[in-house]
């Protein structure tokens, strides 16, 4: 809600780039290790800039005022990372807002598959099936061990999963609010926008309210998330003394974006 000093904007914990087929009506997710090593902007204490290095991603939105100036230079990281692949929009939500998104759609159902989580909630065994209520769907995006190399990529795994199960409950709050998923538009009955006004004040964006709506619903309207749309960047993980870094393949990366954000002239 308040602009920051520059460098303690807080850093991208899970980096998303959403391509959004506004003819079909489908979304895919490219999901982005935040430990990625790439050229970043620089800024001093009172937010002038020092050119871009080469740091973790998840840094660039640090860098910022923790609002949209975090935002564009993650708009603007992301963009050179993948070749110049013109970026438009973006949204940033803290991560308080998901106990809030959690719990409006009544709880989400899913498996946990990670060791030591029982450590933050003893409910949270590994090979339970749980719905998360509250401070728990937090935990279970967020939770990794740091003494494992790379557990941030691991994590991803979670998110996905969460991701999914969320859009699950979704739908099935949807059914039950309207009846009719194309009904969910009428404010007074539509969960996807109750959602969103919700977690006003936990965001920043620069699209329009239709704009994210038309995202939200497209999946919603989909039947279901599935694990082919998910993408991941592919690449090869490096252990260094002191902090996990990833390097993305861009030739392995190339066929994934010309799948995702372009289409051949016939």
């Amino acid at each position: 809600t308040e602009k920051t000093t520059t460098g303690f904007g807080g850093q991208a914990d899970g980096l998303f780039l959403i391509a959004q087929d506004t003819v079909r009506n489908t979304v895919k997710i490219l999901m982005i290790p935040r430990d990625t090593m790439t050229d970043i902007m620089l800024t001093d204490l009172s937010g002038n800039e020092l050119g871009k290095d080469l740091q973790h991603l998840n840094l660039a939105y640090a860098y910022g005022d923790g609002r949209e100036r975090s935002c564009e230079y993650m708009a603007e990281a992301v963009s050179e990372l993948f070749g110049g692949l013109k970026i438009e929009w973006y949204m940033a939500a803290d991560t308080s807002a998901i106990p809030v998104l959690n719990d409006e759609v009544g709880g989400v159902s899913v498996t946990i598959g990670t060791d030591g989580m029982e450590s933050r909630d003893p409910a949270l065994v590994k090979g339970k099936t749980v719905t998360l209520k509250g401070k728990q769907a937090e935990i279970f995006v967020r939770y990794r061990d740091i003494r494992i190399d790379h557990s941030a990529i691991y994590r991803m795994d979670q998110q996905q999963q969460y991701i999914k199960a969320f859009f699950e409950a979704v739908q099935k709050g949807s059914a039950h609010d309207s009846g009719l998923v194309v009904r969910l538009f009428d404010k007074d009955s539509g969960l996807v926008v109750r959602l969103f006004d919700r977690v006003q004040e936990y965001m920043v964006t620069n699209m329009a309210k239709d704009q994210y709506l038309k995202v939200a619903m497209d999946v919603v309207g989909s039947g279901k998330l599935s694990d082919e749309d998910f993408y991941t960047v592919p690449g090869e993980g490096v252990v260094t003394p002191r902090y996990d870094e990833f390097y993305a393949d861009k030739e392995a990366l190339t066929p994934i974006l010309l799948e995702l954000f372009y289409r051949e002239i016939e």
